[in-house]
């Protein structure tokens, strides 16, 4: 199914991916002749425009830097092809995500994970956000190399993987240790709650322990975008050490 995404970072990085990318449309005083290279050697058919609410006709008054791109919509792993394509000698990290249901977070989410060699991040099919244009957007093309699985069961999910020999770490305030605690250098899944309501009961009995993230401020949470950051970029630090 075709989809239209936005932003210039977005669709360059789309263009340079092997999924088909139909029609750019881009506002007409958009200069730029690596984009038009690139859009030529992909085969694509571009649409000049002069008023941006052609484009705005397309994806809504967002801020689309000038340029839509339809393409091939963003499709999903399974969980098997997730695995089966992590490196040899490399620990594995999963990162699932428990009901996240804003697409800027989840944008976000799928930058970072691209910056750290997550290996793939699992999602809800019912009640979280799934790939959309807006999730392409703020992730800044990562979306276009971090695979992503969309599961009925995440609790059951878990249990699978933890039959595979990985291990569970739940970002959560119950009988937690501190982010900084733990050694991660084993086959790792972390799970993030919603925004609202953290990790759900059922997912959270499958977490062999739980991390918090101090704080000594006034505000008691931290953005799950700025949480789910935090704790990879600690795994990284704990795997990859000065």
């Amino acid at each position: 199914m075709r989809q239209y995404i936005y932003g210039k970072n977005t669709v360059i990085e789309s263009l340079k991916g092997n999924k088909p990318v139909y029609e750019v449309y881009m506002m007409k005083n958009l200069k730029d002749d690596k984009l038009l290279s690139l859009i030529q050697s992909k085969n694509a058919k571009v649409t000049f425009v002069t008023q941006k609410n052609v484009l705005n006709d397309l994806v809504g008054s967002v801020a689309h830097q000038g340029i839509v791109a339809q393409v091939e919509g963003y499709g999903y792993s399974s969980v098997k092809e997730i695995l089966a394509s992590i490196p040899k000698g490399k620990q594995p990290l999963l990162l699932m995500l428990d009901g996240l249901e804003d697409p800027h977070n989840l944008g976000a989410i799928l930058r970072t994970s691209d910056a750290i060699g997550v290996d793939g991040v699992i999602i809800g099919k019912n009640r979280s956000v799934g790939l959309t244009s807006t999730v392409a957007k703020v992730s800044t093309g990562a979306i276009d190399h971090v695979k992503v699985a969309q599961v009925t069961n995440l609790s059951r999910t878990l249990e699978d993987l933890k039959k595979q020999g990985f291990w569970v770490v739940g970002c959560d305030l119950h009988e937690s240790k501190d982010y900084r605690e733990i050694d991660y250098n084993m086959p790792l899944v972390v799970v993030i709650g919603s925004e609202g309501f953290g990790i759900s009961r059922l997912v959270k009995s499958h977490c062999d322990m739980n991390v918090i993230l101090p704080m000594v401020g006034h505000v008691t949470s931290l953005n799950a975008s700025v949480a789910t950051a935090v704790i990879l970029y600690q795994v990284f630090n704990s795997r990859h050490p000065l």
